[in-house]
């Protein structure tokens, strides 16, 4: 059934675990939220568009500045803790000289992105928490990244703008973490806004938000299965989508992306692609279109044109981009034949993690149960179920 946390005392509670572990009381805390992508399949790659949304669901630190060039960080969750040296990033080590965790190659990455930039990254001490399942399609990472860099750009007061801290925490996955992901995750953390979702230009970085109507409600369910982004499927994707371009370009030499490519091009030159890119370049065209189309609907306050929408993207991404998986097709089976129910799709890369379904606001409980019975019925899984709601992006919060 639906879970709630309130956050408010969720970060009462991280200010407490820090003044225990540190033994002094945080400067601040900050909250970042997960995202759901409405729709937009691995577009952001291929510098097309997308429709995310922030949710009420947050990565959260409690923060202290240090006048050393260390860095602690106190993964509550996970009870582990790792220090580095600012002033040694390159080695990807921790203070103590073994490989950096992968959950502590955020932080570190996202402090080389920013000293790359020229930007000052000081000591610190922080208490790392939050209620974004990992690896479930809700983008932890771009979340923890996102909060990281809003806290060392609160101590040092630097006047950046929101979209080149987006663009700073892409380049630490993108190079220090080793993930080719687009900029709509970390876009999405700091640009919510509650009540809406997000139509954003991954070329010309241009956005707008669009009114999600109280009539329908966001359903996240996760399968109980996880992938990890460095080791999936990801990077293979996005190569095939750079093959399809490169071998597109001899026909079209203006084509700079697959954004540029039109389905009409792509099927009079589909003798020149390969089969598997040309199945990938055909989703993303595709999926253009289709995030374009969803956000119109919105604004027509097409609730059921957005859903059929999330079908259409589900079958595509499923059928010719590879990016679904056991668990995520027997979810979208179950949730057939509700009255509530208007469409889903996956969230994030695909294969496993979760869902995103859109159902009427007036009977969504009723689907979640429908929903539960019918997915453990056919895979023997408990999956976890529950409504989302849309928030504004990540901030500052300090500590009284």
């Amino acid at each position: 059934m639906p879970t709630h946390f309130p956050e408010e005392q969720a970060l009462r509670e991280l200010a407490s675990v820090f003044e225990e572990t540190f033994h002094s009381e945080p400067d601040f805390l900050v909250r970042s939220p997960g995202r759901v992508d409405l729709i937009g399949t691995h577009t952001d790659y291929n510098e097309g568009w997308v429709l995310p949304a922030a949710i009420n669901r947050s990565a959260w630190l409690a923060v202290k500045a240090l006048p050393t060039p260390l860095v602690t960080v106190h993964a509550v969750d996970m009870e582990e803790q790792v220090a580095f040296r600012l002033t040694d990033l390159d080695a990807h080590k921790t203070l103590a000289g073994q490989d950096l965790p992968e959950w502590a190659r955020f932080p570190a990455g996202v402090a080389w992105s920013l000293q790359e930039a020229g930007l000052a990254t000081p000591g610190s001490q922080i208490a790392l928490s939050g209620n974004i399942p990992i690896g479930a399609g809700l983008s932890s990472s771009a979340a923890v990244e996102v909060a990281y860099g809003l806290a060392w750009s609160h101590i040092v007061g630097w006047k950046v703008d929101k979209m080149a801290l987006a663009q700073y925490c892409q380049r630490a996955e993108n190079l220090y973490v080793g993930v080719n992901s687009g900029l709509m995750d970390q876009f999405a953390c700091l640009f919510g806004q509650a009540g809406h979702a997000l139509l954003f230009d991954c070329r010309t970085l241009e956005w707008e938000a669009v009114p999600l109507s109280n009539d329908v409600t966001l359903i996240i369910a996760d399968t109980g299965t996880r992938r990890t982004l460095s080791t999936s499927h990801y990077n293979e994707r996005r190569a095939d989508c750079d093959a399809a371009l490169e071998a597109l370009k001899p026909h079209l030499p203006d084509i700079k992306a697959l954004r540029d490519v039109s389905p009409d091009q792509l099927e009079t030159h589909k003798d020149a692609v390969p089969e598997q890119p040309y199945r990938r370049a055909a989703h993303i065209i595709a999926e253009n279109e289709r995030v374009r189309a969803a956000a119109a609907a919105l604004k027509n306050g097409d609730t059921a044109g957005l859903g059929k929408l999330m079908d259409e993207s589900y079958i595509s991404t499923r059928d010719l981009f590879d990016a679904s998986g056991p668990q995520l097709d027997a979810m979208w089976e179950a949730s057939q034949g509700h009255p509530a129910r208007l469409g889903g799709r996956p969230v994030g890369a695909g294969w496993a993690g979760c869902m995103v379904f859109l159902a009427k606001t007036e009977g969504c409980d009723a689907f979640i149960e429908h929903l539960e019975q019918r997915y453990q019925a056919e895979v023997a899984i408990e999956p976890t179920i529950h409504r989302v709601e849309t928030a504004d992006g990540a901030q500052v919060v300090e500590v009284n």
